[in-house]
Order: C-alpha cells, then structure tokens, then sequence
C-alpha cells in the first residue's frame, strides 16, 4: 500500500504519525514537507474533501493569525486561497492511501485507512 503524508518535521503528531506508517509492514511511504512543496489548491479541496470535512476543519489556528484575519467564519474558497498562499494555514498531518484521506489529529486517525 502506499501512502502519503503531508508532514511538518517540528510538529510532534505529523513525526508520531510518520512514525506509524513506516512501522507498518507493506507501506510504502511518501514524505512532502508541505511548508517545502506545498499541495495545490485543487489537490487542497480533493483531499478535504476526500477526507470527508471543510477546508474549514483543515485550516490550522494554533500559531496562525487564520481567526484574527476571519478565516474561521470564511468560505471553503476564501479559505483553500489563504492556504494555497500560505502552506503554515493548513493543519497536519494529512495522510492520503487507496482507502482514502484523515487529517490525523490524533495520529491514531490514520488506522482507518491503512
């Protein structure tokens, strides 16, 4: 199975979770440094929307200005532009395989496409 992981070294759920997926026998996994190689808008919206939730349930508050600047009452639109222009607005670590997308928060999220 192969997977992919959108990651962010210094945050401890994306390494935890990076952790499960190469401790997984039969996992083939792909590492993008998201803040690096950011995704697309347009692989933004198909991964939320993979994932089942908003690009408002992907938008990262924690050390962002996202609810200063309104982001949290924004549309999906208006908030995938704020993410495909700033990557530090997307929340991590999103996981994609074959049976489908989790942001993993928490990291045991990722279980149920693996």
């Amino acid at each position: 199975m192969k997977a992919t992981i959108w990651h962010n070294p210094k945050c401890g759920t994306s390494r935890n979770t990076l952790a499960i997926l190469e401790a997984r026998d039969g996992v083939e996994v792909r590492v993008v440094e998201y803040l690096k190689e950011p995704p697309s808008r347009e692989k933004l919206a198909q991964l939320y929307r993979d994932a089942g939730i908003s690009p408002r349930e992907g938008l990262r508050l924690r050390g962002t200005d996202a609810a200063e600047r309104g982001l949290t009452e924004a549309s999906d639109d208006e908030v995938l532009d704020a993410m495909a222009a700033e990557p530090k607005l997307i929340e991590r670590p999103l996981v994609e395989t074959a049976k489908g997308v989790r942001l993993c928060r928490p990291k045991e999220k990722v279980e149920e496409i693996l």
